[in-house]
């Protein structure tokens, strides 16, 4: 059976030719795809009201402290870049402590902060539509994430900037989707690995080689 033909794109390029114009760009290349007014809309929208300030912010935080700052450091210097003056943390409440320092620390920057749990509110699972047999602990109450009721209290608390520490993937996106405000990872969980989901790319020629394996395994069952 033949494999079926990928969309090429960034991944599959070697020169990072849109970097420093000073490689030749691949047929595929999605920045020659481009037309010249769909540059200029997108480049237009970096340049009005808050979108203008967050990219001056980010940038000058790249530019002075590339390699010289933590995260942590780096997301409360981008906070005050900002002007911000209440952080809100949406927070897995397996990360609590971690949460919990980070807050301490955001406090004695002079931010006020709001923390709120992935369980707040305290719906069982099942009331989500999610199965018995899918919980962790059939049979006993199991609260579900509940990160639209995080972005509803963050949103009520009217936040500045929105901090993710530890929130599942998906629940994530979930949160992202429906925060007011503008919000930045500082963790992303991964129990696994200590938190460094990127070891698994690390040793993708080692230890995590099953990870191809499955994907030709599982494209296999779905065709």
């Amino acid at each position: 059976m033949s494999k079926p033909e990928h969309q090429l794109s960034c991944a599959d390029c070697s020169t990072r030719g849109c970097y420093h114009r000073q490689e030749k760009f691949p047929k595929f290349c999605l920045t020659t795809s481009l037309k010249a007014e769909e540059k200029s809309a997108v480049k237009d929208r970096y340049s009005q009201g808050e979108m203008h300030r967050v990219m001056q912010a980010a940038a000058e935080v790249e530019g002075k402290f590339y390699g010289k700052l933590t995260r942590v450091e780096e997301t409360l210097k981008f906070a005050s870049l900002l002007n911000v003056k209440k952080i809100g943390i949406a927070c897995c409440t397996g990360l609590a402590d971690e949460a919990r320092i980070f807050t301490r620390i955001a406090r004695t920057q002079g931010f006020e902060v709001v923390c709120v749990l992935c369980k707040v509110g305290s719906f069982d699972k099942t009331e989500m539509g999610i199965p018995e047999g899918v919980k962790l602990n059939p049979g006993e109450f199991e609260a579900t994430c509940n990160p639209i009721m995080q972005a509803y209290i963050l949103n009520r608390e009217k936040t500045d900037l929105n901090v993710a520490i530890g929130l599942c993937v998906g629940h994530d996106a979930i949160f992202t989707r429906h925060s007011d405000s503008l919000v930045t990872t500082l963790i992303a969980k991964d129990r696994v690995l200590a938190h460094n989901p990127v070891a698994a790319l690390y040793t993708s020629g080692s230890y995590y080689k099953k990870l191809f394996k499955e994907a030709v395994s599982e494209n296999t069952r779905r065709t």
